[in-house]
């Protein structure tokens, strides 16, 4: 075989590993979208329609007026906001210790804090139902967030320690110099170079706190503070056939959109984020 012909047969090799890939990842999230359009009758229909009919938005409708799905995508909206937040606040402040302060042990408590989410979260879930019952916080926002920092807070203290470290020491001795304090270093020199940092982790934590379904599940009980996961789940029938499957495609659809959305907008942060210290110079 020639050098060309070896050459056209590798990229076409490639290429179609890439379009296995693609369409591996990408027909499930199709198919949920096309189940969500159908009416009850075409979703069990043989042969397979890879397309409806006609395009039904009663799914779409039913899931906002037969039950209270706003409710729930705004308690998840505020519970994984409020994670972010105190995750990005808190994790900031550990990290700057971790990654700018030198003091005996510090290595230790980093490695411990990566520890913590090596526990998969069944084997802290009856410890975290007592603290939650004896702090008054079953069914509500605040107590879904502080179940959430268990594995949010974690990850974001290892990225943004890493992130930390490797800004280069001058720019703290600088504001030393000029008369600010640590945390003023760390409000007005750090913090804004970290801002990639502080996008991707949190971001990805968010997508954490979004989908978490487990606490969500033990530590609600009404929609009062239900999240969308636990509101899918709760989506049933009779028998398999009354199962509202139209309804849980477009409810799946309409809680994935605002994470895509989210990705599409700060994609830009979250490379520079995940790339930032790759290249040293």
């Amino acid at each position: 075989m020639s050098r060309r012909a070896r050459r056209v047969a590798t990229k076409v090799l490639f290429w179609g590993v890439v379009l296995l890939l693609l369409f591996w990842t990408l027909f499930p999230f199709y198919w949920t979208v096309v189940s969500s359009l159908k009416p009850r009758h075409e979703l069990f229909t043989t042969p397979v329609r890879y397309w409806p009919s006609t395009l039904n938005w009663q799914n779409y409708i039913t899931v906002f007026t037969a039950r209270p799905f706003g409710r729930n995508l705004f308690n998840s909206a505020m519970v994984s906001l409020f994670t972010v937040g105190v995750s990005l606040m808190i994790g900031a402040l550990a990290s700057y210790a971790l990654g700018r302060i030198p003091f005996r042990g510090r290595q230790a408590v980093l490695y411990a804090v990566l520890a913590m989410t090596m526990f998969p979260q069944i084997a802290i879930l009856g410890a975290l139902f007592l603290l939650v019952r004896a702090l008054g916080l079953y069914n509500t926002w605040w107590g879904l967030v502080l179940t959430y920092l268990t594995f949010t807070l974690p990850f974001t203290v290892w990225v943004l320690t890493s992130f930390f470290r490797a800004m280069p020491r001058e720019l703290e001795e600088a504001a030393f110099v000029d008369g600010a304090t640590p945390l003023q270093t760390l409000r007005w020199v750090l913090v804004p170079l970290a801002a990639p940092a502080m996008v991707t982790t949190g971001l990805l934590a968010f997508i954490q706190a979004w989908n978490e379904f487990l606490f969500a599940l033990t530590f609600t009980v009404n929609d009062q503070a239900r999240t969308v996961p636990v509101a899918i789940a709760y989506f049933s029938g009779a028998t398999q056939y009354e199962i509202p499957w139209g309804e849980i495609m477009a409810a799946s659809v309409i809680v994935t959109l605002p994470l895509i959305l989210l990705v599409l907008i700060f994609q830009r942060r979250i490379v520079e984020g995940l790339t930032a210290g790759a290249v040293k110079g």
